[in-house]
């Protein structure tokens, strides 16, 4: 957790700000949640042991505080180390060393056990500050040389001594890696004492951290400090598929997490037959489909029968089991077949998301088609009904009021398609008239342009002598399109007077129905 997401603030700022030492507890790695710092700090007034963290939590010891120093949680202290000093803070004091010291196997006899020096001024906390700035440039420029050397290793964390003095390389590697000539380099070109440490990969992410497939921190990153060994054991009792992908860790190995709950399976599986693989009935031989640890079910089907399996519970599948080393088979699975009951809380709410269809929009879509689909059908449906409804209200009783207004009505109707069949006779005849004149004064134009063509010809014949050739030509040509002329216009207005006769009828016809009207006009 980092200090944006903490609850705590300082100075209008989200979080204590200590940057990985913080009251609460959240931003250091492995911490331990001090239940007893209002009390004193050890109901045996010898014990002076404290426990400091390194490197936010990533390595941590026991010191103890010979010259009795003031300290509290977080604080930054100087402590002894192999060569030189080293700057850790305060994680642990009081009576929960103690357990921890327990837990880790150490004795407070122990001779090990370093001493607390003095609280850090502010020259250490700058020489410790400037080591951790170079860890991340140092890490880069290891691995850069590391790969020169053609070493199969891969660097994993550099960790400085808090004097600056010395550095520490984790490292993983499969096979023994002779790096003496490595070591040579890096102190000539880090110009510091270089320790080479070899970790496992478990270790390895412990230090780095990072989220787990479950979405937290990784537990080996926050509070899981032994690693016990996970076997594929662990996911055949669980029932679990055996997937490497979803299996492993960030470090490559099986997840720590699986065996949280194998001690429960272990113990729930002691229930369950040893050879639960087959039943024996009168209707057929049952083989086994699935296993409900948890739950204490078994789930067996026929032998061809692919749907509707029976449940069992845990008590009749030994019960049957037994029937069948005794000899004897049962009638069928279906006598035993446990059906569960669905109860249903209606104290509770509905949910209205769920009862939102998802096909809503489609159907919406659809209704959409439909009416654009009868606008341009052009109304014919609904003139229809309004024929079909006027003719059920007429066979209804009507008093002479209301037999006096549907006459009205029927007669306005009329009068409406009169007029609209005399108006389009009018058209039709006006439109016969102005192509009747198109054409004849189209044939009047080509008429004049072949006078005109042959005019030439006829003045060069009647000068050689060819006078009566050239008047007979000419007047052909007249007569022809003057015939063409007088055959267009009497088709016209043949046209004209079938359309008249057409509409003529149908205006004149007594109670015509709308919709005709409309399809003739």
């Amino acid at each position: 957790m980092g200090c944006g997401s903490c609850g705590t603030a300082t100075g209008g700022e989200q979080g204590c700000q200590s940057k990985g030492g913080c009251s609460t507890g959240g931003c250091n790695k492995n911490n331990v949640y001090d239940w007893l710092a209002d009390m004193p700090l050890s109901f045996n007034e010898n014990f002076n042991i404290i426990e400091v963290a390194f490197k936010k939590g990533s390595r941590k010891g026991f010191y103890r505080n010979s010259a009795n120093l003031s300290l509290t949680k977080g604080q930054l202290i100087v402590v002894e180390a192999a060569q030189g000093y080293d700057v850790g803070e305060v994680s642990l004091q009081g009576e929960l060393v103690k357990a921890q010291m327990k837990k880790n196997r150490v004795s407070e006899r122990d001779d090990t056990i370093r001493a607390v020096l003095r609280i850090a001024g502010e020259q250490d906390i700058n020489i410790y500050l400037d080591g951790r700035n170079k860890e991340q440039e140092t890490m880069i420029r290891s691995r850069a040389i590391a790969k020169s050397l053609k070493l199969d290793m891969k660097i994993g964390d550099v960790e400085y001594q808090g004097d600056g003095k010395k550095a520490t390389i984790y490292y993983t590697a499969d096979d023994r890696v002779d790096f003496r000539e490595l070591v040579k380099v890096y102190a000539r070109d880090f110009k510091v004492k270089i320790e080479m440490r070899q970790i496992g990969a478990r270790q390895e992410a412990a230090r780095i951290g990072g989220m787990g497939t479950c979405g937290r921190e990784l537990c080996c990153s926050t509070w899981l400090a032994d690693f016990k060994s996970v076997t594929t054991q662990a996911v055949r009792y669980q029932n679990l598929a055996i997937n490497t992908e979803k299996m492993s860790g960030q470090c490559g190995r099986l997840k720590c997490c699986l065996n949280y709950e194998l001690d429960t399976y272990n113990d729930a599986l002691k229930k369950f037959p040893k050879n639960p693989d087959k039943i024996e009935t009168e209707e057929g031989t049952a083989y086994l489909r699935k296993t409900e640890i948890l739950k204490k079910q078994l789930w067996y089907a026929y032998e061809g029968q692919h749907g509707n399996p029976f449940k069992l519970d845990v008590e009749t599948a030994n019960e049957l089991i037994w029937m069948n080393k005794q000899g004897k088979k049962p009638a069928s699975l279906g006598n035993y077949h446990v059906v569960e009951e669905v109860i249903v809380d209606e104290s509770k709410h509905d949910d209205l998301v769920g009862q939102v269809s998802l096909t809503a929009l489609d159907d919406k879509a659809r209704k959409n088609r439909n009416k654009a689909r009868n606008k341009r059908s052009g109304g014919r449906n609904g003139d229809d009904r309004r024929q079909q409804g006027k003719q059920t209200g007429s066979d209804k009783p009507q008093t002479e009021g209301g037999q006096q207004q549907d006459r009205n009505k029927q007669q306005n109707r009329n009068q409406g398609g009169n007029n609209q069949n005399r108006q389009g006779g009018d058209r039709n005849k006006q439109q016969g008239e102005r192509n009747n004149q198109q054409r004849n004064q189209g044939g009047n134009n080509q008429n004049r342009q072949s006078g005109d063509r042959n005019k030439p010809q006829g003045e060069r014949n009647q000068q050689q002598g060819q006078k009566p050739q050239g008047d007979r030509n000419n007047q052909q040509r007249n007569q022809g399109g003057n015939n063409q002329n007088r055959q267009g216009g009497d088709r016209n207005n043949n046209q004209n007077r079938q359309a008249g006769d057409r509409n003529k009828p149908q205006g004149d016809k007594p109670n015509a129905p709308i919709g005709d009207n409309t399809e003739h006009k």
